[in-house]
């Protein structure tokens, strides 16, 4: 399973972006996408999860300010990040996890997208 992310850039503080990311490939089913960063000399951590069944968690930092969503019918996740800091900056990377398909086999997938850079000047 693919992902592909898109959305990152550059923003002054308090500015807002929109992350997307869109799984592809033998998908049986989705349970938890999330978005992770991970800012220079850190490392990578969570910053949102959902659920399939729609139940959210954030890190601290973002509650308020970040909204997850989910469109199971495209195999997206989006993060919606409004009043950004400086202190958002960093690699953006989704994360799915579920069970793919192949020739009648299910397994498990853990997929990572590439990363997309998010940039919060001050």
């Amino acid at each position: 399973v693919q992902l592909q992310a898109s959305g990152g850039g550059l923003v002054q503080a308090g500015g807002s972006l929109r992350l997307s990311c869109a799984a592809s490939g033998r998908i049986f089913t989705i349970n938890a996408m999330g978005w992770y960063r991970q800012a220079p000399g850190k490392q990578r951590e969570l910053v949102a999860s959902i659920t399939n069944g729609g139940f959210t968690n954030y890190a601290d930092s973002v509650k308020g300010r970040f909204i997850i969503s989910r469109d199971d019918a495209e195999n997206t996740v989006s993060l919606q990040m409004n009043n950004l800091k400086p202190e958002d900056t960093g690699v953006y990377y989704c994360n799915v996890k579920g069970a793919a398909s192949n020739s009648g086999s299910r397994y498990p997938f853990n997929s990572w997208g590439q990363g997309t850079l998010v940039t919060v000047s001050s």
